[in-house]
């Protein structure tokens, strides 16, 4: 697997200023925004329905971070019995939905190329909130640490409207 290219990709531009950040009197640096559309992601993770839990990537720091999004609808199979009558998205899915995120940054490490990513621990996972259809589900993953070129850490965090729902580390293992 490498590095993914074809993203969409903009400058952040400076408050005030049409110029791109890096150009630019202020201190702020400049910074890449990638995009990635479910089709891009399709090619980057193996998940498929009803398991791909990550509709799109709206922010991507290679090598370091991703903001995804899932949209939580009604007709997904998981509500039809959690709960009959007061649909909530399990648990184990949105912690499942966060490490799709940061699968998508564990795959695009050029040193952890070829391979699949496990779950190898899940740690101080909380949930605050619960997420129910019509809500959307806004994931951010920071990669922590990569040891031996194998195993890796993220800290997670999932919000809908702006209200922590879920948070918690992650462990990943690679398997060639």
């Amino acid at each position: 697997m490498s590095i993914v290219t074809e993203p969409k990709t903009t400058d952040v531009t400076s408050p005030g200023s049409s110029e791109p950040a890096s150009e630019s009197a202020s201190t702020q640096q400049s910074e890449t925004k990638k995009v990635f559309s479910i089709e891009e992601i399709q090619k980057i993770l193996p998940h498929r329905y009803p398991f791909a839990l990550v509709d799109k990537i709206i922010d991507f720091v290679p090598g370091k971070s991703a903001v995804g999004v899932k949209n939580v609808t009604v007709n997904e199979p998981q509500f039809q019995g959690h709960f009959p009558g007061r649909p909530i998205m399990p648990g184990v899915l949105i912690v499942e939905a966060m490490a799709q995120v940061g699968g998508v940054v564990m795959t695009q490490v050029p040193e952890l190329e070829g391979g699949l990513f496990l779950f190898a621990g899940i740690d101080k996972v909380r949930f605050r909130r619960q997420v129910i259809p019509g809500d959307q589900l806004v994931m951010t993953v920071e990669l922590l640490w990569v040891k031996q070129r194998r195993f890796g850490k993220m800290q997670a965090r999932a919000e809908v409207d702006g209200q922590l729902a879920c948070e918690g580390e992650l462990m990943f293992s690679l398997v060639t």
